[in-house]
């Protein structure tokens, strides 16, 4: 199925460094209780990790939850630490 992302209402870049083994559930939360953000709403919202040579965006579409994991296989991500 493919879904079309163009139209999303917001993205949100959470800063820092985020566990990368959290999967679904933990990154709802992770939304809901450190942000006050609700997970369901028509948003994407990007992680990244330690390294920085991964992330992962969690977006709800009306039906479930979709995960995009991306790992580089060089090069690292110019993620910002803080909101600043």
């Amino acid at each position: 199925m493919r879904q079309d992302y163009t139209e999303v209402k917001n993205i949100y870049i959470i800063c820092g460094k985020t566990d990368m083994r959290k999967g679904i559930d933990g990154l709802a939360t992770l939304i809901q209780d450190s942000f006050e953000l609700d997970p369901y709403s028509d948003s994407i919202f990007m992680f990244a990790g330690l390294k920085k040579d991964r992330y992962k965006c969690l977006y709800f579409d009306g039906n479930g939850f979709a995960v995009l994991y991306k790992r580089l296989d060089s090069g690292t991500l110019q993620w910002p630490r803080n909101e600043r």
